[in-house]
């Protein structure tokens, strides 16, 4: 495992499923992690889960559509933790439908808080990476915005965008030390899809070679490889964790 020891972890959306698990991975390898979630109340379960593997943890609810709750939650983990590292864009909502019958509401909040909310937290933590001149920023992208996804082109859209904007994220900052990547996942198991029928998640599994659903383990171990030394030389990559559901 990657060594984290000294260093701090910016994870939004991190209250539960794959932004906590990336959260407890980082907590593992010996980092100081702050959190945002929109749900203030969850944020101290998750905060019990983290520290409990005895590193500093700082939360915060944040909406990461707001540049001015984004550039506060960065000031005050600077201030809290005295460092930004590493910065993991996780937080991200669906509101699903077909494109004739999807509001422009649902369009635009589904954008805000995917990309828009990527954009801002990046650059609130730039402002700190740039001064050190190192950092490290994995986005949380999706197989959809590779291959699309019927019924859900705000949610498409956002995690294409946010692909484009990895890309053109490592382009700008390399020069200033700053990595930059994403992981798409695939299909992941959560709560959510083990309530799904059976008939349902087999269908759904007829597509994936690797015939299981990732565990959000699986994506965190890959979100820390590309925030670590291992990864010293990769940035602009989207790391595909999916199980072969799109190649």
């Amino acid at each position: 495992m990657a060594d984290f020891k000294g260093k701090t972890v910016l994870v939004t959306g991190a209250t539960r499923g794959i932004g906590l698990a990336i959260a407890e991975e980082f907590a593992k390898a010996g980092a100081n992690l702050a959190i945002c979630g929109t749900h203030p109340d969850a944020l101290a379960p998750a905060a019990k889960t983290l520290s409990a593997h005895g590193v500093k943890v700082y939360t915060q609810p944040v909406n990461v559509a707001h540049a001015q709750d984004c550039e506060q939650f960065v000031q005050n983990t600077l201030k809290e933790l005295g460092s930004v590292d590493v910065l993991v864009n996780n937080a991200g909502i669906t509101k699903d439908n077909l494109t004739v019958r999807m509001s422009e509401e649902d369009w635009d909040d589904v954008i805000a808080v995917n990309l828009k909310g990527t954009f801002l937290m990046s650059k609130a933590a730039l402002k700190v990476m740039f001064k050190k001149r190192s950092g490290n920023i994995v986005n949380i992208s999706s197989v959809v915005g590779e291959m699309g996804n019927a019924g859900q082109a705000n949610y498409v859209a956002s995690k294409a965008g946010i692909i484009g904007l990895t890309k053109t994220f490592a382009k700008e900052f390399g020069s200033r030390g700053v990595r930059v990547n994403a992981v798409a996942p695939g299909f992941v198991q959560t709560a959510m899809t083990d309530a799904l029928p059976e008939d349902v998640k087999a269908k759904a599994l007829e597509a994936v070679p690797l015939k299981r659903f990732a565990t959000t383990q699986d994506i965190a171990k890959a979100v820390m490889f590309l925030a670590s030394e291992d990864a010293s030389y990769i940035t602009g990559h989207i790391l595909a964790v999916n199980g072969g559901l799109y190649i």
